[in-house]
């Protein structure tokens, strides 16, 4: 970018800072003659003759635009454009032409972006997917749907802005939509216990988050903020119950998305798979079977034998230790992410805790017979676990005594 051109973009940011539109509008004409190239110009052009009621130059510019996102591979954005368009104009012929054709990309083999990291990089930045290598984004619900549900769905999108620093989703708040990434990035953040907070991923153009709020309404677990400049396209769970209702497929993407990352996050995190090759982990993932239970369902009882390991989706389950005297000590709960069971599973012994859903949960559950299968035959397992079976039941008994610090997280 010349020195001149990068002149003219502060002058018209400035002017536009200060309500003057149609001068500001000149000065990015002038970028855009200067740099047709300059996609980010042209987009502020259609969106300024918007502003000022020049509908036709605006949809002028918007198609020419979505053109050109389409070409470079962005179909993101060129959807999001589309959607723009057909909302100043619904019956415009060649966006509904370019949105066929967009759909009709809909197959490629999808790039292969990041799935939301779980643990902080050493370069948070490294983790952003870039746009621009000419395939469609691992977007799951444009991928697998007919034509009708797919235009059913970009309707019943919203296209929403944030500056750096604005929040789109907040720790411990009811959320009740999910978003993709359309342009820019999101930080996930989390509060630590000790006070302050830590950067754990980004997110890039392309990335979906907020899915399972559409599957069981509840509070974020993480704050994720917009890193720079971002544009998404927001779905509400009113809309998506629509849209389930209509086409089915929408809901059952929507759980084989989320249950794929949950799994996915898992095995790279856990020491229990993390030994595993990726051809044993995709072996693994197919035995994992989806279940939804109501409020007060047991899944496991202290004293007794474990029949599968589970990983808590959403919702939260109560776990106590029955003590000798007939009473019980609560312990923390579990919540979104734990995985129990697996220690009693795998050893053959009996469970030292009781475990009961407190809310309705939706849980992925293993099989004994799955995971003797695949994980027994690790090298060191048996003492690994032994080792925290050790250390649990050594917490239990400081728990017996009276020692809140003991409080375990994670259960078998």
């Amino acid at each position: 970018m010349t020195h001149v051109v990068r002149q003219r973009k502060d002058k018209a940011a400035e002017l536009l800072a200060s309500g003057e539109v149609e001068a500001a509008l000149s000065e990015y004409q002038k970028v855009v003659e200067e740099v047709p190239e300059d996609l980010t110009s042209r987009r502020m052009v259609a969106e300024l003759f918007q502003r000022l009621g020049r509908r036709k130059d605006a949809l002028a510019t918007y198609e020419v635009l979505a053109d050109a996102w389409a070409r470079r591979g962005w179909m993101l954005r060129a959807m999001a454009l589309c959607k723009i368009i057909l909302q100043i104009e619904p019956r415009h012929e060649r966006t509904q032409r370019l949105l066929a054709e967009l759909y009709s990309r809909r197959q490629t083999p999808p790039l292969l972006l990041a799935p939301t990291p779980v643990s902080a990089p050493s370069d948070p930045v490294a983790v952003v997917s870039q746009p621009g290598t000419g395939k469609v984004p691992r977007f799951p619900i444009f991928s697998q749907l007919s034509g009708d549900a797919f235009l059913s769905l970009l309707e019943g999108l919203e296209m929403r802005f944030f500056q750096p620093g604005d929040i789109v989703i907040d720790e411990g708040t009811v959320c009740t939509s999910m978003f993709v990434i359309v342009e820019g990035s999101v930080e996930v953040v989390q509060k630590l216990e000790q006070g302050g907070e830590r950067s754990v991923a980004l997110m890039g153009e392309g990335n979906l988050f907020g899915e399972m709020v559409l599957a069981a309404e509840g509070p974020g677990r993480a704050r994720i903020k917009a890193y720079e400049p971002t544009v998404v396209l927001e779905l509400t769970r009113v809309r998506v119950e629509q849209l389930i209702m209509r086409y089915p497929a929408v809901g059952q993407v929507l759980q084989t998305f989320h249950r794929e990352r949950m799994l996915g996050q898992m095995m790279s995190n856990s020491p229990l798979f993390r030994p595993l090759s990726q051809v044993q982990r995709q072996a693994v993932a197919l035995e994992f079977q989806l279940c939804s239970l109501p409020a007060d369902r047991p899944l496991i009882a202290q004293g007794r034998a474990v029949d599968a390991l589970y990983v808590l989706l959403r919702g939260r389950c109560r776990v106590t230790h029955h003590r000798s005297d007939g009473g019980e000590l609560a312990c923390q709960p579990l919540q979104e992410g734990d995985m129990f069971g697996e220690i009693a599973l795998l050893l053959g012994t009996s469970a030292t805790a009781t475990v009961v859903t407190d809310t309705e949960c939706t849980l992925l559950r293993l099989s004994r017979d799955a995971c003797e299968r695949h994980l027994l035959s690790q090298p060191g397992l048996r003492d690994y676990l032994s080792h925290m079976a050790s250390e649990r039941l050594e917490r239990t008994a400081r728990l017996m005594a009276g020692d809140e610090a003991a409080n375990d997280d994670v259960y078998g």
